[in-house]
C-alpha cells in the first residue's frame, strides 16, 4: 500500500488538492501498477509563518523582502 505525504508551504482550494491527489493517484497506477484504493495521500498544509528556508521564514520572503528573491523558493518574477 503507497502512502504518500505532501507538505504545502501555504493553502490549497478543496478543487486543488482533489486534483493533487488524483493526479499523484493516477501517477502511481501508471508507474507502479499500484491499486487505486489501495493509494494513501495525506496532505498537510503548513502556515507561512511556521515554516522557513534559506534562514528566512517563508512569510517574510512572501512579503517582499529583498532576500525573497534569492530565494530558490520565491515564485518567478512575471
Amino acid at each position: 500500500m503507497p502512502f504518500v505525504d505532501i507538505r504545502l508551504a501555504g493553502a490549497a482550494s478543496r478543487e486543488q488538492k482533489a486534483a493533487i491527489v488524483a493526479d499523484v493517484t493516477r501517477s502511481l497506477v501508471e508507474r507502479l501498477g499500484k491499486n487505486p484504493a489501495a493509494v494513501q495521500i495525506n496532505i498537510t498544509e503548513l502556515s507561512t509563518e511556521n515554516y522557513g528556508a534559506g534562514g528566512q521564514l517563508i512569510a517574510d520572503r512572501d512579503a517582499g523582502t529583498p532576500q525573497a528573491r534569492e530565494d530558490a523558493h520565491a515564485e518567478p518574477s512575471q
